[in-house]
């Protein structure tokens, strides 16, 4: 597979995305990568991250980090979340202070958010990005293996924003809540679980958006494309050949574009912004599918 942009530059030096070992943006990268934002945006913020070990979530917090904020992350995984921290520290000079939990858990989100607004005081920014699924045909989902995406992607996304906004009306401060979401307004074939979890959460942003306006609390969504990160290894090579081609600029985003996207949300520049999805992907969402598990014979040529 060519690899275009930003991601060409670690080409060298890393395996290409249909290798089991590609790892997307190497650290080294999320620190050199040129930016449009001036390096003290967010000096003095607080912004939580989940889902920080790894690919879109990982980027956001080496470049909230570069820009000044104190950066929070959760996850699953301990070691990935070291490896942020550590590779913000090493790269950056910044600390970041991480806890591991699952967001599927109400009582350790609760735990969490009460640890962060007590150790920073009332956060600024909460990034939801942890997330995850497989891809299958819908009707061979297990039962076990629909509840684990939905209650990953919808549920666990829910008790981060209720948690946040709680805490935000609480202590009478203003609230930022970034959603990444996907694009589902034509479905996501092969993926039925996790497009039904994302369009819960982008209309349950869009709902609160509204409820939440008093409290001075914005809700925003990013919807990504076809995104070269660790993840896309999980798709048949067969599979991933294609997934380039479903948008007109016939390429693939990296977790640069994503990171970005959501300074623009997390900064001042979105002040007059809620309640919108803001879609990062190439032209896809007018243009092609993605058949994860390789598109069927029937919809062939």
């Amino acid at each position: 597979m060519r690899v275009k942009g930003r991601a060409a530059k670690a080409a060298d030096k890393q395996p290409a995305a249909s290798d089991p070992e590609y790892s997307g943006m190497s650290a080294e990268d999320l620190a050199a990568a040129k930016t449009v934002y001036r390096d003290d945006l967010l000096e003095g913020k607080t912004v939580v991250i989940s889902g920080a070990g790894s690919g879109m979530g990982r980027a956001m917090a080496f470049l909230a980090a570069r820009l000044g904020a104190n950066v929070v992350i959760c996850g699953r995984r301990e070691e990935k979340l070291a490896e942020t921290q550590q590779g913000v520290r090493d790269l950056i000079g910044k600390d970041v202070h991480y806890t591991p939990l699952t967001i599927r858990d109400a009582d350790q989100v609760e735990a969490f958010l009460d640890d962060a607004f007590q150790r920073f005081g009332p956060i600024d920014v909460l990034i939801n990005s942890a997330g995850g699924q497989f891809s299958q045909d819908a009707i061979d989902f297990s039962r076990k293996g629909w509840q684990a995406v939905i209650d990953t992607n919808l549920n666990g996304t829910w008790w981060m924003m209720q948690e946040a906004a709680k805490r935000w009306r609480d202590a009478d401060a203003p609230g930022n809540i970034i959603n990444i979401v996907a694009h589902v307004e034509r479905g996501m074939p092969q993926s039925a679980h996790s497009c039904a979890a994302r369009a819960g959460v982008l209309y349950l942003s869009k709902t609160v958006s509204t409820e939440w306006a008093p409290y001075n609390i914005r809700v925003n969504c990013i919807a990504p494309g076809a995104i070269e990160t660790e993840g896309v290894t999980q798709y048949s090579d067969d599979a991933l050949k294609d997934f380039h081609l479903a948008n007109p600029m016939k390429r693939f985003g990296d977790v640069w574009d994503i990171a970005e996207t959501a300074i623009y949300l997390a900064a001042p520049s979105s002040k007059f912004v809620t309640g919108e999805v803001i879609t990062v992907d190439g032209g896809m969402a007018q243009y092609g599918w993605v058949w994860p598990c390789g598109k069927p014979d029937y919809f062939k040529d």
